[in-house]
């Protein structure tokens, strides 16, 4: 008799790089749809992105319920059925002795976010523009920190992974109140100390009423490994980051091949897609 599929009862994944590939703008219509077939399955599904709440739906070709329950902002935000569960902001203190942390650092910066619009606050806009050319081309450059309430921040530094991860350490221990991790190259997320994807996705389980031994990630990036920390069942990508790979119970194949939507398309069936 063969053994039971483990009991599954919330799905969430990254998007880029995981259902979104490099130098695509929405993820397939085959993932929409898988999306929509776990929903129908009566299985809670989104993204948990580091991507901005009002970023994501055009990710989705514009399909608002593929992430009326999603996390995003890497855990700072969390959404249940269209309603906001959790916010975290980021504290202005530290964001205020990482700008003169960033100055000691040649070519690196920081933007901040007004909804979906970036905001050059510190450094060059041709060093962020090498890194993330959307963000370059539309980004107001603003004189220091707003005033406001920072929900949303981004440090970036033009080098490779190992470098952003040097860049990410030293950032994590000359500033006190925030944590950083590396989601692509040049490019680092910044979290409330002791707050990121994988506090989002027990927050998101506990107002579900879902075991973690119930929930499924998928993931590809240096972000991922809070979530897949709490996960039960942890997946990566092919091609993901080797600490990515490393930190997953189980591999699948390519973003580019819908893997993570021929996953779910299994999971929504009541099937199990996982051997390895």
């Amino acid at each position: 008799m063969s053994e039971a599929a483990p009991q599954v009862k919330l799905i969430l994944s990254d998007i880029d790089g995981t259902i979104m590939p490099a130098g695509t703008h929405c993820v397939s219509e085959r993932t929409r749809a898988a999306f929509h077939a776990a929903m129908e399955a009566g299985l809670a599904i989104g993204p948990a992105s580091g991507r901005g709440v009002g970023q994501i739906p055009a990710f989705f070709s514009g399909d608002a319920a593929c992430c009326a329950t999603c996390i995003a902002t890497n855990g700072l935000e969390g959404y249940l059925e269209g309603e906001r569960i959790f916010e975290k902001l980021l504290p202005h203190r530290a964001l205020e002795r990482l700008v003169e942390v960033l100055a000691e650092i040649p070519g690196s910066g920081l933007v901040v976010f007004e909804g979906t619009t970036p905001q050059l606050c510190s450094g060059s806009l041709d060093d962020l523009y090498k890194i993330v050319p959307a963000y370059g081309k539309t980004c107001e450059v603003i004189d220091g920190l707003p005033d406001r309430a920072v929900l949303k921040a981004n440090a970036f530094l033009p080098t490779d992974l190992d470098g952003s991860r040097a860049f990410s350490d030293r950032l994590n221990a000359a500033v006190e109140g925030l944590d950083f991790d590396v989601p692509m190259a040049g490019f680092l997320n910044i979290m409330p100390a002791g707050w990121n994807k994988g506090e989002g996705v027990r927050e998101l389980a506990r107002h579900l009423g879902v075991s973690l031994n119930e929930v499924v990630v998928f993931g590809d990036a240096g972000n991922d490994l809070t979530m897949f920390a709490v996960a039960g069942h942890p997946v990566a990508v092919a091609g993901a980051m080797p600490e990515a790979a490393a930190a997953a119970r189980w591999h699948i194949g390519r973003c580019e091949d819908d893997a993570v939507a021929a996953a779910i398309e299994v999971l929504a069936a009541g099937g199990w897609p996982f051997t390895a």
